[in-house]
């Protein structure tokens, strides 16, 4: 990256820590700062679980804990083992902690209606919608793409979601059953693996691949991306991971196939540096076959 870019970033940065108020120690004109202030506010009104709240939040356990006993000693929230698993926490609001909330929802509409407010309308919605552009980019970000065990409950949601779409997507349905396999097992390394895509706390992709080191020949299985999380090129972030992960383990042909509905799919293996090719498989839900050639 350039110079110049990480300049930017800075500059915008002091801006909008300035602007929002985020360097008082009184944020909002209330007796916490910011980061206190955002924590209570991420508490759902049912209660959040502990680890949730740090994953989401990206802060130290350490530290959580620290700003959830000072919550505590306010009278704002109270922390307490789950009823059903001992070993998990959950926060949840006091009366005192409702009302602060609530509070605290009224000083934030006023705060951006200030920010606003003296703009015309024409700078209102180039604003608005700049920084609806930056909020995504920055989610982009923080995305995190790992090897998961795909027994693991994020990639369990991933799997799930990605049967859900094909069964509402293709003509004909889908059944696994039917499919060539990606079972657990071949998600596994030695025979394969399976990346998780997360941000904040969520999962928001995944792909696997099958591997056969005897024809160093890999096949590309349950690509999938969260509709909240698509435009923000994180299908091709997980394809070209995959590739990566092949490549090095000696693979010299990467192969998928794809069903004619998934034009966005088939545009992506297209522009990856895929090339269609004739049938090689008898999958019955697939109507266009790729490789991908690797040089060692």
């Amino acid at each position: 990256m350039r110079r110049e870019q990480i300049d930017v970033v800075r500059r915008f940065n002091r801006a909008v820590t300035q602007r929002v108020g985020a360097l008082d120690d009184e944020y909002l004109s209330r007796d916490r700062s910011l980061g206190l202030s955002r924590l209570l506010w991420e508490v759902e009104p049912g209660g959040s679980e502990v680890r949730v709240l740090r994953s989401r939040l990206g802060l130290d356990s350490g530290y959580l804990s620290r700003q959830l006993r000072r919550l505590e000693s306010d009278g704002l929230v109270i922390t307490d083992p789950d009823s059903q698993d001992g070993r998990v926490r959950t926060v949840r609001l006091t009366e005192s902690g409702v009302a602060e909330r609530a509070v605290l929802e009224r000083a934030s509409d006023e705060l951006a209606a200030s920010i606003l407010g003296p703009l015309t309308a024409g700078q209102r919605g180039r604003l608005v919608a700049a920084m609806t552009e930056v909020e995504r980019l920055l989610l982009a970000s923080q995305v995190r793409i790992e090897i998961t065990d795909p027994r693991a409950p994020d990639a369990r949601y991933c799997l799930r979601s990605y049967f859900a779409e094909l069964e509402r997507r293709f003509d004909t349905g889908f059944d696994p059953a039917r499919s060539i396999s990606a079972s657990d097992e071949e998600m596994t390394l030695p025979n394969g693996l399976l990346l998780v895509a997360s941000a904040q706390g969520a999962a928001m992709g995944c792909g696997a691949l099958k591997l056969d080191a005897g024809s160093r020949i890999a096949e590309v299985k349950r690509m999938w991306t969260s509709p909240d999380a698509r435009g923000l090129g994180l299908g091709r972030r997980i394809l070209e991971r995959l590739a990566g992960e092949a490549s090095v383990r000696g693979i010299r042909t990467l192969r998928l196939e794809t069903n004619r509905t998934l034009m966005e799919a088939r545009h992506l293996y297209e522009t990856a540096g895929f090339v269609e090719v004739e049938a090689f498989s008898t999958e019955p839900y697939a109507h266009h076959w790729f490789e991908r050639d690797f040089e060692h």
